[in-house]
């Protein structure tokens, strides 16, 4: 087993594909397979299983590239002692439901950056999505949300993928409107005030069960309803078209602009929102992985919410 191996698997990961990493790797792809099958057999282990549709990582691949990922983050630290080798290129990947803190966070972890090259990706990408990316660590965190609807089924999905959900903070839900809807006098709103404004949610593609929403009460009916797939569209149709939302109530100027509000929901029963973290059970995060958690706890606290500890 030599570092240039360990170097292939993390590549792998991070292009999702075998073919893509030769190409970035400047080898061959059936130089990259044999590589890869010649580690697998020295230590009798199985890394990707492979399919029609590409690689995933396997139970043991995941947990091998946590240690590969380790040694080749100190290898590189001893070279940046010894042989005063620059800094390398720090590369970090996150998987977010459509969350204005996680871009917060994700700001913070780049501006503190210290190397000259690095690769940072965020993934605002769908629930499904996002628990596939971590599983199959093509990203090291995924931000999500349990309910007392959803979280039975989310558990257990995420403990067939060997995925943790570690709690970030609770909030109750609040409606975002935009300034001139004319609820936006209001302290509060029920689903009655909503009944006449259009319901705007993010669409789940393929996936699109109920469980999977990143709006909670998704099963309630709608007379008017629009699905999109980003933020910025559903903040303009909130604008444009007096819409609405539901969401933590975490909401940032910075990014969305002085046009949008946010006014907590009133409901028949106390609804709760835990957001939180899901990392492969397996892994031991980067550290960059772990700055960006902390850079999430601090702006969690600068938006006045507990963090859960």
């Amino acid at each position: 087993m030599t570092i240039q191996q360990l170097k292939y698997i993390i590549k792998i990961v991070e292009q999702g594909s075998i073919t893509k990493a030769a190409k970035q790797l400047y080898i061959t792809q059936p130089s990259l397979s044999n590589a890869v099958k010649d580690l697998e057999k020295e230590l009798n282990i199985t890394i990707f299983n492979r399919t029609v549709r590409g690689i995933a990582l396997t139970t043991d691949g995941a947990e091998f590239l946590s240690y590969a990922r380790q040694v080749v983050e100190q290898t590189e630290l001893l070279e940046q002692r010894y042989l005063n080798k620059k800094k390398s290129r720090q590369i970090c990947s996150i998987s977010t439901q459509h969350y204005a803190f996680s871009v917060n966070a994700f700001v913070e972890l780049v501006k503190e950056n210290s190397t000259d090259e690095y690769q940072f990706t965020l993934r605002e990408t769908r629930t499904y999505d996002i628990i596939e990316d971590v599983k199959n660590m093509r990203s090291e965190i995924g931000i999500l949300y349990l309910n007392n609807f959803n979280e039975k089924v989310m558990l257990k999905l995420l403990k067939e993928n060997h995925l943790d959900f570690i709690p970030l903070f609770e909030a109750i839900p609040h409606v975002f409107v935009s300034t001139s809807n004319p609820l936006s006098s209001k302290t509060h709103v029920t689903l009655e005030d909503l009944e006449e404004y259009p319901y705007l949610s993010f669409e789940q593609g393929e996936f699109n069960s109920f469980y999977f929403s990143e709006e909670i009460l998704p099963t309630i009916y709608r007379k008017k309803s629009l699905r999109v797939s980003d933020r910025a569209t559903l903040f303009n149709l909130l604008i444009g078209l007096d819409g609405y939302t539901i969401s933590t109530g975490v909401l940032s100027s910075d990014l969305n602009g002085d046009n949008i509000i946010s006014i907590p929901l009133k409901t028949e029963t106390l609804e709760k929102i835990q957001v939180g973290w899901i990392v492969n059970s397996k892994t031991i995060l980067s550290t960059a992985a772990k700055r960006y958690i902390e850079h999430l706890k601090m702006v969690i606290n600068q938006y006045g919410f507990d963090v859960i500890e």
